[in-house]
């Protein structure tokens, strides 16, 4: 076995699993701003998965693009597996224009490690997914790319 490399630690697209709450955490951290296309998302109740495919800030590489004055994104898909029923509230799903942006993603557990995820977004809008047991799972799928707006976004303090 040999000590680690500093070429280890080349970028590499981002695959994170969540299957309790401190792992989603660090998920909701990482698609907190990622931004979708109300058409970005789907549940396939045969399989019980919900995926959405987001516009993720790259929070992880702040630092750098803070220097650089190079904010990026990526393209993301964000499943969620083992879910019974999805609902949501404050969406215009007939909207096929809405854009949405991702705040937060929460676990709320009731028995048997059962629970529902709440998607909690901007505007007041939120999507519930039952699920039988947390899986989660953040995969990026395209090669970072400029974010067009060249900010990082701004939350007022205490949000």
């Amino acid at each position: 076995m040999s000590d680690a490399r500093f070429e280890d630690g080349v970028e590499r697209p981002l695959r994170l699993a969540a299957q309790d709450s401190d792992d989603l955490k660090v998920i909701s951290a990482l698609v907190q701003d990622a931004v979708f296309p109300v058409t970005e998302m789907a549940w396939d109740a045969k399989r019980r998965r919900f995926a959405l495919l987001i516009n993720r800030f790259r929070w992880e590489d702040r630092s750098r693009a803070e220097a650089a004055g190079d904010f990026e994104r990526v393209r993301a898909v964000l499943v969620v597996n083992d879910v019974l029923a999805v609902a949501s509230n404050g969406i215009d799903r007939d909207d096929r224009d809405l854009i949405l942006s991702v705040l937060a993603i929460e676990f709320q557990a009731t028995e048997d490690g059962a629970g529902n995820v709440h998607l909690i977004l901007a505007g007041d809008g939120e999507i519930r997914l039952a699920v039988e047991c947390l899986d989660v799972v953040l995969s990026d799928v395209t090669r970072p790319y400029r974010a067009p707006s060249r900010k990082a976004p701004q939350h007022p303090e205490g949000e």
